[in-house]
């Protein structure tokens, strides 16, 4: 079955699904099924690529293993970053890329006495709205 779709809110941008699937809208197909795959692949993608899913140079299996574990943990701390603490931002919809270098690698100065903990960041920080928005969402 070959489908064209007129698809995208900004005016003609076709789209061509080409498969052996009978059943079901074209549509339907692209969206719920060629779009999600596609979303899967980026996802991915993100873990290799940007949080350094494939690195496995050490000679040891143990010390590998570690480290494909620690991506793992990245992976899901970020989306759980994005699913609870980003959300109304502009950064909900980033990539693991973009929150990492505009949100979490900043400087800051940390000053620390007996009660509390505090993180000073730079008061002309372009996104220190969505940092203060994170860290109240964040917090217990």
């Amino acid at each position: 079955m070959l489908t064209r779709l007129e698809y995208g809110a900004q005016g003609v941008n076709p789209r061509f699904v080409v498969t052996n699937i009978r059943d079901g809208d074209a549509m339907q197909l692209y969206e719920q099924l060629y779009c999600a795959r596609g979303e899967a692949e980026n996802r991915i993608k993100e873990a290799q690529l940007d949080l350094f899913g494939t690195r496995a140079s050490c000679h040891r299996f143990a010390a590998n293993q570690f480290r494909l574990l620690l991506a793992a943990l990245a992976y899901t701390l970020m989306q759980r970053l994005r699913e609870t603490a980003l959300r109304g931002t502009e950064l909900e919809r980033a990539s693991a890329a973009t929150i990492r270098v505009r949100l979490l690698k900043i400087g800051a100065a940390i000053v620390r006495n007996t009660r509390r903990v505090r993180i000073l960041l730079a008061s002309h920080h372009p996104l220190r709205h969505v940092y203060a928005h994170a860290a109240r969402a964040m917090a217990p």
